[in-house]
């Protein structure tokens, strides 16, 4: 039987969507950002004929909201129309009119032109070192494929001609790699950098670093990376992982063989801090396939996951230090 509600509402239940983003509205520097974009949007909206420009804080949400839930211009312009929440938190309630797919794109190519990410990236990584929780003594790095589309079946005729095939294990990828930098201690990414999937990880640990570290971790792709020309007059300690083959061959009868197995379990313990961002980019804002043509519209995407991820995995010490 239904109950009788007398006319009243039911009571609220806050959703899992609201809750994510109450809290990202508290821990996102909107002020910073938007202090950091302003400059560089003079301008842009004045092909709207004159109609006044939406501020860049509401743009900026708007891309967040694209950003958290991998949408495209299109998607993200009818989410604005039917989702009140969404409206609210960009600041659009009641609003007469909502930006459509092309300013929606004009704001994310004015973030890609003027290479805006990194920036966004070392602000909030400022703003987070100035709390205590990144503390730049050590760096864990690693990569991870970003699938794109195979098939030539387009108007072109060809794939992305940026991005390449590579195996791993006994599969064929093709698409891009994403390359990050995470701090040893947090598991904050603080370097990000994009290349096809066939180049080698080792090649760009160098990028990866940001200077002030002494020890660096990484897996058995970078196994001769201490070698290599940049690090020749380095003093940075590298812990790089035993290929899994000659890993296997240690005898568990020998006590050095015993502590040398005990030390790839400590190393793996300090390497599993760098999985964390990647779990976070491919399974809760759904970004497994690359969702523009080239690579630096893709790594532009990705440095801004990366940051607004950072903010994610850090909330609740930040919302402890707001109080």
């Amino acid at each position: 039987m239904d109950q009788i509600t007398l006319g009243l509402d039911p009571l609220p239940k806050k959703t899992r969507k609201e809750v994510f983003l109450d809290e990202m509205n508290q821990v996102v520097p909107w002020a910073t950002l938007v202090a950091l974009i302003q400059p560089h949007a003079r301008g842009v909206h004045q092909v709207l004929g004159g109609r006044p420009p939406f501020p860049i804080e509401t743009m900026l949400r708007i891309h967040c909201l694209q950003l958290w839930w991998n949408l495209s211009d299109p998607a993200m312009e009818e989410e604005l129309h039917e989702r009140p929440l969404y409206r609210r938190f960009v600041g659009l309630e009641g609003a007469a009119r909502m930006p459509d797919e092309t300013t929606i794109l004009r704001f994310r190519h004015l973030l890609e032109k003027q290479q805006l990410a990194p920036q966004v990236l070392a602000t909030i990584n400022a703003g987070l070192a100035q709390q205590g929780l990144i503390l730049k003594t050590g760096t864990v790095v690693d990569a991870t494929i970003i699938a794109a589309p195979s098939s030539t079946k387009n108007k072109d005729g060809e794939r992305d001609p940026e991005m390449h095939q590579t195996k791993k294990g006994n599969q064929w990828h093709f698409g891009m790699k994403a390359h990050i930098g995470v701090d040893a201690d947090s598991g904050l990414v603080h370097s990000v950098l994009g290349t096809a999937a066939n180049v080698n990880d080792v090649t760009q640990a160098a990028g990866l670093l940001h200077g002030e570290e002494t020890d660096a971790w990484g897996d058995a792709g970078y196994q001769g990376v201490d070698k290599r020309d940049e690090f020749e007059d380095s003093k940075l300690r590298w812990e790089v992982a035993m290929r899994p083959g000659k890993r296997r061959l240690l005898d568990p009868g020998s006590e050095l063989d015993r502590l040398l197995d005990k030390a790839e379990k400590l190393k793996a313990s300090i390497r599993a801090k760098v999985e964390h961002p990647f779990r976070l980019i491919k399974q809760q804002f759904g970004y497994v396939k690359v969702r523009y043509r080239g690579l630096e519209k893709n790594t532009a995407r990705l440095t801004m996951l990366f940051a607004l991820g950072n903010l994610w995995m850090a909330r609740r010490q930040i919302l402890e230090t707001q109080g």
